[in-house]
């Protein structure tokens, strides 16, 4: 029992301690007569750890008063909900704002360029095709059934014309990017037939159209970053660059091996559990749950709910093991608390929503993780319990000879060669106490008959440290 309470607390102490921010707040910096931009690159899949980046930079941005936030832009598209939340945030930011399609700005990164206020391409550059698509859990795309097609294009189709209409750009345009059934045409010219998606090149993007010779899309075609801050007069301007920090590259590298570190943390807690003592598997197994929390906090997944469930999870499981005889109601809750604290910390989550409910495309990859843990956890033990016994290092930690008698093995010193021999009883026998023989003093024990201090005893058997006594002189015996 005590080796499993110093296991829990030891969990306790260091589950809670990942509630406190992985990060301190970055020190003020101090303000400056130059003019700033800020840098912010969109670059790969993006996904919510790119919103905790850019709502990080934008906070900082609008804090210093800067005069722009730049979206160097290339990525083949990401989550709608990732790019819905940005969306929420560029339209809560006053600071100008512009997107530079280094590359590409595809799907989600076709929608998060019409959130901003201007967009500028770079030669051979390219923007467009943002029809949603379903993923499956392993990376694949699978066919959506028709309804749900339907309903998940309108709703991205209302995302994209709401961003192009609150910042300036043509919604409709906007919508061909989503919907291939549309046909797209500018002053009679057909820019897209019915049945393709729209999907633009710098040059195309940047032509005048209208009688006021308004771009299309992009406000011009420039070379890099440089040309463009020249465009917009902000050659001299000093530039800061929001990055995914290191401890962000390192959470996200922890919530990919999320299943390997709940493996080895529970692995580690059973053969804890298994073994005497408080050793090196209950350090390591809790040092693997740990850093899987931390790094799904880092990496902007798990919230101090999560660690909250799990701690008080933990707690009902420690008192039903320690205190409560059986296995039921309080170690079940428990348990479950736990199992969900678990899931909630893989679930994806952004800053402006609830920790619940969550929706089936949420919860699906973390549930698919949660399920390949237990499994292989319960694989793990079998393992273990097969062949641990086997090992070394386990031969030294339990004891498999039984020390008989006849081997020289003696649980305690026998005294047979004392019996018959008379002494005094220096303490009352109650019929315990101790006795002088001789020299030697002994713990003894009458037949059940009280002996006074003083009295004389007489040792009449023994058996390995018990040796029994009698009154030797009978009127030393006391009723």
């Amino acid at each position: 029992m005590k080796r499993m309470t110093q296991l829990i607390l030891a969990i306790l102490i260091a589950a809670t301690a990942t509630a406190v921010s992985a990060e301190e707040d970055a020190p003020a910096e101090v303000r400056t007569s130059a003019d700033r931009v800020y840098i912010i690159p969109i670059q790969e899949m993006i996904e919510p750890a790119l919103v905790y980046v850019i709502q990080r930079g934008l906070k900082e941005a609008e804090d210093f008063g800067a005069k722009a936030v730049i979206f160097p832009m290339h990525t083949p598209g990401g989550t709608v909900q990732a790019a819905e939340e940005i969306i929420r945030l560029l339209d809560g930011v006053d600071v100008p704002t512009y997107t530079f399609v280094d590359k590409n700005a595809i799907s989600a990164g076709a929608i998060i360029a019409m959130a901003t206020d201007h967009i500028y391409m770079a030669p051979g550059s390219k923007i467009g095709d943002a029809m949603p698509i379903m993923m499956t859990p392993f990376g694949g795309v699978q066919e959506m059934p028709e309804g749900v097609e339907e309903k998940t294009v309108s709703y991205v189709s209302g995302i994209i014309r709401a961003a192009a209409q609150n910042h300036g750009h043509d919604d409709t345009l906007a919508e061909a990017m989503v919907r291939r059934e549309m046909e797209y045409k500018v002053d009679k010219e057909v820019i897209v037939k019915e049945g393709q998606l729209l999907t633009l090149t710098n040059v195309e993007a940047e032509r005048l159209v209208g009688k006021e010779k308004r771009p299309l899309l992009s406000e011009g075609t420039v070379e890099d970053i440089d040309d463009l801050l020249e465009r917009i007069g902000l050659a001299d301007a000093q530039r800061k660059e929001i990055t995914i920090t290191d401890a962000e590259k390192l959470g996200r590298l922890i919530a990919a091996i999320a299943p390997l570190l709940l493996i080895a943390g529970l692995l580690g807690i059973y053969i804890e559990v298994k073994t005497p003592g408080f050793g090196l598997p209950g350090i390591l197994g809790g040092t693997c749950l740990i850093i899987f929390f931390w790094g799904h906090h880092v990496a902007g997944l798990a919230g101090n709910e999560d660690i909250a469930l799990f701690v008080v999870g933990l707690v009902l499981l420690s008192v039903e093991v320690l205190f409560i005889p059986g296995f039921g109601f309080v170690g079940m809750i428990g348990l479950m608390l736990m199992i969900w604290g678990v899931l909630g910390a893989m679930i994806e989550s952004l800053p402006s929503e609830p920790w619940y409910p969550v929706s089936w495309p949420q919860v699906e990859i973390p549930l698919l993780k949660l399920t390949i843990s237990l499994l292989g956890t319960a694989a793990g033990g079998v393992i273990l319990g097969k062949f641990l016994p086997r090992t070394h290092l386990f031969q030294r930690l339990v004891l498999n000879a039984a020390n008989k008698g006849e081997n020289g093995f003696r649980a305690a010193e026998e005294h047979n060669d004392l019996v018959g021999q008379t002494g005094e009883a220096i303490t009352p026998l109650r019929p315990s106490g101790r006795g002088i023989f001789g020299n030697q003093k002994f713990d003894v024990v009458t037949d059940g008959r009280f002996v006074e201090s003083g009295g004389k005893i007489r040792i009449t058997e023994t058996h390995g440290n018990r040796i029994v006594v009698e009154p030797a002189d009978d009127g030393q015996e006391k009723e």
